[in-house]
C-alpha cells in the first residue's frame, strides 16, 4: 500500500512543483492549489460513473469508448472546475495562472485514479513506476494546455475569448483520445507509438509555458 501511494505521489509532487516554480513574476497560494488538487482528485469519482455510462452505451466500438466515454468526460469535467471556480477568481490575475490551476486539477485526478487503478489491479513495482510516469505526464500536458488557451482567452483578445475557450476544451479532449488510442495497442505498439508522442507533448507544453510567461502583466518591460 505505502509503495503503491509513494509511487503514485512522487511523480505528482515533482510534475507539480515544476510548474509552480516555472511562475516567474507572481506564485500562486499554495493553499488554493492544493485545493483544485483535492478538487481534481474528487473528479475521479463522477468521472468514472459517466465513463461506465458510456462504455456500456458503447461497448462494440473502441473509438468511441476511447474518446467519448474517456477524453471527452475527464477533459470536460476538468475545464468545467476551472471556469466556474477559477476563470473569473481573484487569483486568476496572468496567462500562465490558468497554466498552474488547470496542472493542478488534472495533477489531483490522475493521483487519484493512479492509486485506485494500481491498489485493484494488485500492480508489481515495475508496472507501478510505468503507470506513475504515463498518466500523470499525459494528464499533467493536457492540463498545460487548457490552462495555457483559457489565459489566452481571459486576458490577450477579448474579441477570440470565445475561440479560445473552446481550444481549450476540445484541443486536450483530442490529444487525450489521441493518448488512450495508442495505450489501447498491444505493448510492442504502443511503446514505440507513445514516446515521440510524448516528446512532441512535452516540446509543445513547454513552448507554451514560455509563451504563457512572457504575456504577463508583471513583467517589468511591460510594466515600464
Amino acid at each position: 500500500m505505502i509503495t503503491v501511494i509513494s509511487g503514485a505521489l512522487a511523480p505528482s509532487i515533482a510534475l507539480l512543483s515544476f510548474i509552480y516554480l516555472k511562475d516567474k513574476y507572481e506564485f500562486e497560494p499554495l493553499k488554493l492549489i492544493f485545493k483544485m488538487f483535492i478538487i481534481g482528485a474528487i473528479l475521479v469519482f463522477p468521472a468514472y460513473v459517466l465513463e461506465r455510462m458510456f462504455q456500456e452505451r458503447f461497448i462494440e466500438y473502441q473509438w468511441y469508448a476511447s474518446i467519448l466515454s474517456i477524453a471527452i468526460i475527464e477533459e470536460f469535467l476538468k475545464w468545467f472546475i476551472l471556469y466556474f471556480m477559477m476563470y473569473k477568481h481573484v487569483e486568476f490575475n496572468e496567462p500562465y495562472d490558468g497554466v498552474v490551476y488547470s496542472v493542478s486539477v488534472a495533477i489531483g485526478f490522475a493521483t487519484l485514479e493512479n492509486i485506485g487503478y494500481l491498489i485493484f489491479n494488485n500492480a508489481a513495482p515495475t508496472f507501478i513506476l510505468l503507470r506513475a510516469l504515463l498518466p500523470v505526464s499525459g494528464h499533467a500536458l493536457f492540463g498545460i494546455i487548457m490552462g495555457y488557451f483559457l489565459g489566452l482567452a481571459k486576458f490577450k483578445n477579448i474579441k477570440q475569448e470565445r475561440l479560445f475557450l473552446i481550444i481549450s476544451l476540445i484541443l486536450p479532449a483530442l490529444l487525450h483520445g489521441v493518448y488512450n488510442l495508442i495505450l489501447s495497442q498491444r505493448f510492442t505498439e504502443w511503446f514505440y507509438l507513445m514516446l515521440p508522442f510524448l516528446v512532441i507533448l512535452w516540446w509543445y507544453g513547454l513552448k507554451k509555458i514560455k509563451l504563457a510567461s512572457t504575456l504577463s502583466p508583471f513583467r517589468e518591460d511591460k510594466i515600464s
